[in-house]
């Protein structure tokens, strides 16, 4: 396994085949600094050229996941200009994220604000803890998640989405599972035992199926329907042909569990 990147406000570890990657400023409610931004692509990065790690779980340090973006890091002596292009780096992670080739698990153990709600989203798999709360409060503020809202418009129900940007008002974990944006709720004590179950679950599947099935599901959802049909009909092909499928067919009919090598 490749040595880990040396990031300021981030921590990966990985324990088998599962990475994870923690937001590690607590103090501050681990807020998407510029810093913060750099050190989770490099993280993601790094888990997606390990061949090793065939899972991430995303989680922050503390009692909260994120609280959003750092606006002072971001601002401060900044000209308009420097300003506007500070703002790619939330461009490079969430194209970053849905490119990764590997699902990424979110383990929200606390409130996920702001820029850390579209963090949240953009996670494949979300499992919440039941005291956890969600929300867009920027128009508090005189502002609008632009930033989050192509991430959060294909994640949350288009009603519940503006209700959630107009009003900036807080939604529970219990809530948004309804609704379809949060998969698992449970309590704290369950938090990491539910993860890793469902981490672990995603390790033994066929790494090349999720990767082909990942990247189809995301790029298909921007395509008419016609050449989604068409682009689904060679990604099928393609999955169908690989070592992975016939072993996990030849394992089916001699009622064994399959050995998946991600080829």
């Amino acid at each position: 396994m490749a040595s880990k990147p040396d990031l300021e406000q981030v921590l990966i570890t990985s324990e088998g085949q599962i990475a994870t990657i923690t937001l590690n400023r607590p103090d501050q409610r681990n807020p998407l600094s510029a810093t913060m931004l750099r050190d989770l692509a490099s993280a993601l990065r790094w888990c997606r050229d390990e061949p090793e790690v065939r899972v991430v779980v995303l989680t922050g340090a503390g009692r909260v996941f994120c609280a959003g973006a750092d606006l002072s890091s971001f601002d401060g002596e900044m000209t308009a200009l420097d300003r506007y292009r500070s703002r790619d780096l939330f461009v490079e992670l969430f194209l970053l994220m849905a490119e990764l080739g590997k699902p990424i698990v979110g383990r929200i153990n606390g409130h996920a604000l702001a820029g850390g709600f579209g963090l949240a989203c953009a996670c494949d798999l979300l499992v919440a803890v039941d005291t956890a709360t969600f929300g867009t409060p920027e128009i508090n503020v005189g502002i609008w998640p632009m930033m989050i809202q192509a991430i959060l418009t294909r994640n949350v129900p288009r009603k519940v989405l503006l209700e959630m940007e107009m009003l900036g008002d807080r939604w529970t974990a219990a809530q948004l599972q309804s609704v379809g944006v949060v998969n698992r709720v449970v309590s704290p004590e369950q938090l990491d035992s539910t993860v890793a179950d469902i981490a672990q679950s995603l390790a033994r599947k066929s790494p090349v199926a999720l990767r082909l099935g990942r990247d189809s599901f995301y790029r298909q959802e921007d395509m008419d329907f016609r050449a989604a049909l068409h682009y689904l009909h060679g990604q099928f092909l393609l999955v169908s042909q690989t070592e992975d499928s016939r072993e996990g067919i030849k394992a089916f009919f001699e009622k064994r569990e399959p050995e998946f090598k991600g080829q």
